[in-house]
């Protein structure tokens, strides 16, 4: 079928393997629209990361099944990774959430440069094998009871494929679309938020079925996703296709003819000189305030609404309706609502990395950056004032904004990399800008949560504890600001030269052609049509599903 691309010839004087990059140079008549998918079915596997947490319970009593046998007092860390006759932790378990980020960010900063050159297809298939044979090892790990195989399987080898997927489809998807270079990485990182809306109530349903009275079901549903996910990740793997050099969109012109457009270079940086270029930083700062401030929010917006509303939440008012009088039903009651509030800001979350990333199109990243923080900032702001008047829907109006924008900051800054250091080698330097997110997952949590045990310590009211930690992540913000507002072109003398341009793509082994969309045969496009609707079909039926359960959960909160 001509319509899914046209192998290159090798160079000569070398074979070319299968998963080489110049065997996915798309022929005459591919369609643009199945790469999108393609980066999707890694996505939305990967993006499991985010709802691990669903294992954490029943793994907290795999040898206990009703209650947990609790190691003694002189079992620390250490110990539980080796011990076999108590059950783990959930602080311990936890740590799992760290690694996978830690381990997300090196692995993308570090390999950045070999995905370049190495093309989509091969990492997304090293992703696969890493992700889901990561998944594999943790399944051996429960099934010994041996947490330092849960930390080498997901942690370190899980948290290696979650880096090379995450930037595996960035500078294709920039390439292919240059038009819309927003939308096109929104469509691929909104897979990774809603990668555990359709993971969670999978392992739920898994974990049902696999349950019996002497084991929690959690090995097998860690082998039966390893095994689906290896199918969807090489799947996408396999559809990727990457453009020929000099390839662009029938009828397109490129920005830099136009007015005003003086932030979208048409030249390369390369990947070894950004660490010595200030916009790099401005950026790096920018998205690590975005992400600290969104980060310290997900992870206390269930007790903070829970302690802030109590009772009210259930329809109980007076002093009898403060988090601290309610019983142990009332409690578990509005936990079951903060439960809906959840589900709430993880549908903003996805839908922020597409509609943000798709409006930094028309607005350009930098404006749309300026309006993540002073928007954010208001919000931020609002939310001491909207908790003391007991206004549920500005504060969780308010929450779901800055939840959005969370996402979008993720998905904008891919197409704002491209626009200032030019497309050649995007996918690295978006790696090495990762960096930012592992240092915002320790940075803003840590914020929050010693700011919160820090006011409590002062005795104050629980529905108060929250007022200083929102005025300094609005701090935060006018730091990411400031940074963002000193955003400039960078400087010609960052540029590889034409001479360096062309080794460096001699190196990635791109081949030069001048092919348009829509230039194939009328039968390639009549192929490529029912190719995109089966691909797309492929992603989105899981993804409604996901939606769909999502919204059941959401439905308790506004019940």
């Amino acid at each position: 079928m001509s319509s899914v691309g046209i192998d290159a010839v090798p160079g000569p004087g070398r074979s070319s393997g299968w998963l080489d990059k110049e065997r996915t140079v798309a022929g005459v008549g591919f369609n643009r629209w199945l790469v999108p998918p393609a980066a999707l079915a890694i996505h939305l596997c990967i993006g499991m990361a985010y709802g691990f947490s669903v294992f954490w319970l029943p793994l907290s009593k795999a040898l206990g099944i009703k209650e947990a046998i609790k190691c003694g007092p002189d079992v620390g860390f250490f110990q539980e990774l080796f011990v076999t006759s108590c059950d783990w932790k959930v602080s311990t378990l936890g740590w799992m959430y760290t690694l996978f980020f830690v381990f997300l960010g090196c692995a993308a900063a570090i390999w950045g440069g070999w995905l370049e050159r190495a093309g989509p297809r091969k990492a997304g298939v090293v992703s696969a094998l890493c992700w889901c044979g990561g998944m594999l090892i943790s399944a051996l790990g429960i099934h010994t009871h041996q947490f330092w195989l849960m930390i080498l399987g997901s942690g370190v080898i899980g948290g290696i494929g979650l880096g090379l997927g995450y930037i595996s489809p960035v500078s294709t998807l920039i390439k292919w679309f240059p038009d819309k270079r927003g939308m096109a990485t929104g469509m691929a990182i909104m897979g990774f938020g809603g990668g555990a809306m359709i993971g969670s109530p999978l392992a739920a349903e898994l974990m049902k079925l696999f349950a019996t009275s002497t084991d929690v079901g959690v090995t097998q549903t860690f082998v039966v996703m390893a095994l689906v996910y290896f199918v969807f990740m090489m799947g996408g793997a396999l559809g990727y296709r990457v453009p020929p050099t000099g390839w662009k969109p029938a009828g397109w012109t490129a920005p830099a003819a136009k007015a005003g457009n003086a932030m979208i270079t048409q030249r390369h940086v390369h990947v070894s000189k950004v660490w010595g270029i200030p916009q790099f930083w401005l950026v790096w700062v920018a998205l690590c305030m975005n992400v600290s401030a969104g980060i310290g929010v997900i992870g206390m917006a269930s007790p903070m609404l829970q302690e802030i509303f109590g009772g009210s939440l259930i329809g109980l008012s007076g002093d009898g309706a403060k988090f601290a009088a309610l019983d142990k039903a009332q409690l578990g009651a509005i936990a079951g609502v903060a439960a809906g509030f959840a589900a709430l800001l993880s549908l903003f979350n996805i839908g922020g990395r597409f509609f943000w990333a798709s409006l930094s199109d028309k607005l350009g990243r930098k404006m749309t950056y300026v309006v993540f923080f002073v928007l954010g900032g208001v919000l931020y702001a609002s939310i001491p004032s909207s908790a003391a008047a007991g206004s549920k829907l500005l504060f969780v109006g308010a929450v779901c904004i800055i939840l959005s924008m969370y996402g979008g900051g993720f998905s904008t800054v891919p197409a704002y990399l491209a626009d200032l250091f030019g497309t050649q080698m995007v996918g690295a330097i978006h790696g090495r800008l990762l960096t930012a997110w592992a240092t915002a997952g320790i940075l803003g949590p840590v914020v929050v949560n010693y700011m919160r045990d820090y006011q409590l310590g002062l005795g104050l009211p629980r529905e108060q504890v929250y007022n200083q930690t929102m005025y300094i992540l609005v701090g935060m913000l006018v730091v990411g600001l400031v940074a963002n507002l000193l955003v400039r072109p960078v400087d010609a003398r960052h540029f590889m030269s034409d001479d360096e341009l062309a080794h460096e793509q001699k190196l990635a082994r791109e081949r030069a052609a001048a092919t348009e969309v829509g230039r194939g045969s009328g039968e390639a496009a009549a192929s490529s049509t029912l190719t995109v609707v089966l691909a797309w079909a492929a992603v989105g039926i899981p993804l409604a599903w996901g939606v769909y359960k999502t919204l059941l959960s959401v439905g308790k909160f506004f019940h």
